[in-house]
C-alpha cells in the first residue's frame, strides 16, 4: 500500500493493488484498490464486506438495478441467477478468513474478484482495503468494463465510507 498516505483517513482513498492479490485471479488485466482507516480493532474482513456492501443506499441500488436491466440482453449474470448457498451478500465466496474475504463471479464476458482485507495499524485502527481484479474474456467484457469503470470509481469509495464511524 502507499506509504505516503497519512495514518488516518476520514474518507476512502486509492491505494496500490496489494502484491499478494495477484494469485487470486492470475489472468487479471485490470485492478484497483481503495482503502479506509476505521477506528475498530475487532472487525473481520467478512464483517467489513457485509457492512460496506450489503443494503446499499437507494441511489446505488437503483444503479445496480439499471445495470441488470441493461446487461440482461447480452447474457451477463445478474444477482437473481446466483447460487445462494455459497454467497456473501449476493456474490459467491471464493475464500474467507478473519483477515480477508474473496468474492467474485466468473462469466463468459469477464471474471472478477472483490477482495476485502483488514489490517491492524497498531493504534486501535484498522485499514480496510477493497481490491477489484478483472479478467476481460472478450470484446463485450472490455466494453462492459469501460462502461462501468466511471461508476465503479465512485461506488466503491462511497460504499467503503459506510465503515467510518465518528470517533
Amino acid at each position: 500500500m502507499q506509504a505516503d498516505r497519512k495514518e488516518h483517513s476520514v474518507r476512502p482513498f486509492p491505494v496500490s493493488v496489494p502484491e499478494n492479490c495477484g494469485q487470486i485471479l492470475p489472468s487479471a488485466d485490470f485492478g484497483d484498490a481503495f482503502a479506509v482507516d476505521v477506528i475498530d480493532t475487532a472487525m473481520s474482513a467478512p464483517q467489513a464486506a457485509q457492512l460496506a456492501f450489503s443494503q446499499p443506499p437507494g441511489w446505488i441500488a437503483k444503479l445496480l438495478a439499471l445495470r441488470n436491466l441493461v446487461v440482461a440482453p447480452f447474457g451477463l449474470k445478474s444477482g437473481d441467477e446466483l447460487d445462494l448457498s455459497t454467497q456473501h451478500r449476493g456474490l459467491p465466496v471464493f475464500s474467507s478468513s478473519p483477515e480477508r474475504i474473496v468474492l467474485g463471479l466468473d462469466d463468459r464476458h469477464l471474471n472478477f474478484r472483490l477482495i476485502v482485507d483488514v489490517a491492524d495499524l497498531n493504534d486501535a485502527t484498522l485499514r480496510v482495503t477493497a481490491t477489484t481484479l478483472v479478467q476481460r474474456n472478450n470484446l463485450l467484457g472490455r466494453v462492459y468494463l469501460a462502461a462501468v469503470l466511471p461508476f465503479h470509481k465512485i461506488l466503491v469509495p462511497a460504499l467503503l465510507s459506510r465503515l467510518i464511524r465518528p470517533a
